[in-house]
């Protein structure tokens, strides 16, 4: 599984490519929804960060998040895919 520093999923931002978000040190391919077009989920979030925070106090639970794939995990240290 592939590992993103919190620098690196920065990139996937959902602008030009795919639309990942953090909860819980999981990375997640939210690319798919309508609800994340262009990287921005509700105005208020975007795509390439860390939700952990924000989604605990959403109105809606993180088992959503079970809808999407996960494509990898956050690590403090350098990337590896694997």
């Amino acid at each position: 599984m592939r590992k993103f520093t919190l620098e690196e999923l920065r990139a996937f931002d959902g602008r030009s490519g795919p639309a990942y978000i953090a909860f819980e040190g999981r990375v997640y391919d939210v690319s798919g929804s309508f609800l994340w077009r262009d990287g921005r989920h509700q105005a208020g979030h975007s795509a390439g960060s860390d939700l952990t925070e924000d989604i605990k106090k959403a109105p809606h639970g993180a088992e959503l998040l079970e809808r999407f794939p996960v494509v990898g995990v956050i690590t403090e240290g350098g990337s590896a895919d694997g």
